[in-house]
């Protein structure tokens, strides 16, 4: 990555160049003026790497003398002609398609070498409650990240000396059947001397690993198996290639009371005989604390009563609860309560299992 280019600047901008050209870019594709927008985010990111390095005159004067010499390696493959002094027999002759394979590897290597970094894929578990009010979480990730000591370039500055690679000529030669290429030396970039050698630091990776704490923004009402993406925080790409996005998959944890059906919540609430036949008005839990719900006369167990607008909070609107009733039989311990039942009995006669032998 061309850090210039980045900033659309040539290598004789001046730092006052370099501080209009940051401050413009910047405003054009801050995140919090493109909100949603990927590829802005990315674009706000390199820029500010770039105003990293330029803005400072210590690692400018690094980049121009070290990175900028991988231009070099893109150097045209020249074809010298024919040597038939190389024999082209048996294994040795080429077809050809196999004839240039040499000479287009380098580009295939350095397009792969500047790819997008590969993405996160990250299971986060959240609280019932956590997952209906929705907020910010944060999570711990390990993800490769540019290396600091040599800027992501994999190599640092030495003082020179002469490349064991191509002695000194800057090129190398090489055959395929009777055609001779030549090209400049990878190792020196063409100059015929190591300036730069692999940074010990990230083993010439230009990538170390750390530790971070990334916040994720979980939406209201969000359920499980949803899955959420934080642009940018990959693994950071090769050679100065954009970040991959970390992808979390949300798991929500069972909560004691509630259970959740699409956008409703249900709750079995125990109601006691008399409240059921008589009627009366009772406290039924909600997420946003206990509202007063009105039993009708006569009301079976198994009943399940609908409160709008009491279930999953969330951007496409709000469910409902679902409150299912369940009769719970009072302790019967005195003679008083036994005589008071078989009079109930006796004044109410009913056949409850009539409908079994119909």
């Amino acid at each position: 990555m061309d850090l210039y280019a980045v900033l659309d600047l040539t290598s004789a901008a001046t730092p006052a160049d370099i501080e209009r050209a940051y401050l413009r870019l910047a405003r054009r594709y801050h995140p919090g003026i493109n909100p949603g927008d990927r590829l802005g985010a990315v674009r706000f990111k390199q820029v500010q790497e770039a105003y990293e390095v330029l803005g400072d005159p210590g690692r400018r004067q690094q980049y121009d003398q070290g990175a900028r010499r991988d231009a070099a390696a893109g150097a045209v493959i020249a074809f010298e002609g024919f040597d038939f002094s190389v024999a082209a027999q048996g294994n040795e002759a080429a077809t050809f398609s196999e004839l240039f394979a040499d000479v287009f590897q380098d580009a295939a290597r350095r397009a792969l070498n500047q790819a997008q970094g590969t993405s996160i894929e990250l299971a986060m578990q959240v609280s019932f409650e956590e997952a209906m009010r929705g907020g910010n979480v944060p999570v711990s990730i390990a993800r490769q990240e540019r290396c600091q000591a040599c800027l992501g370039a994999g190599a640092v500055a030495i003082a020179p000396s002469v490349c064991p690679e191509c002695d000194g000529q800057g090129a190398t030669k090489w055959a395929r059947g009777h055609m001779m290429f030549t090209k400049p030396c990878e190792p020196c970039g063409g100059t015929g001397q190591l300036t730069r050698m692999a940074c010990r630091t990230c083993a010439g990776s230009g990538l170390q690993t750390r530790s971070e704490v990334v916040t994720v923004s979980v939406p209201a009402g969000v359920d499980s198996q949803a899955r959420l993406v934080v642009p940018g925080r990959g693994h950071a790409g090769p050679n100065g290639g954009p970040a991959g996005d970390l992808y979390v998959t949300i798991e929500v944890m069972p909560h004691p009371v509630f259970r959740r059906e699409g956008s409703d919540l249900h709750v079995t609430v125990p109601v006691a005989i008399h409240e059921a036949a008589l009627g009366a008005r009772i406290d039924v839990p909600t997420l946003s604390g206990p509202v007063k719900a009105r039993i009708p006369a006569g009301t079976p167990g198994g009943t399940r009563l609908r409160m709008r607008g009491h279930g999953v909070q969330s951007a496409a609107g709000a469910g409902d609860l679902i409150v299912e009733i369940q009769l719970v039989l009072p302790p019967v311990q005195d003679e008083r309560s036994k005589a008071l039942l078989r009079e109930f009995g006796r004044l109410n006669p009913i056949d409850v299992r009539a409908h079994l032998f119909e």
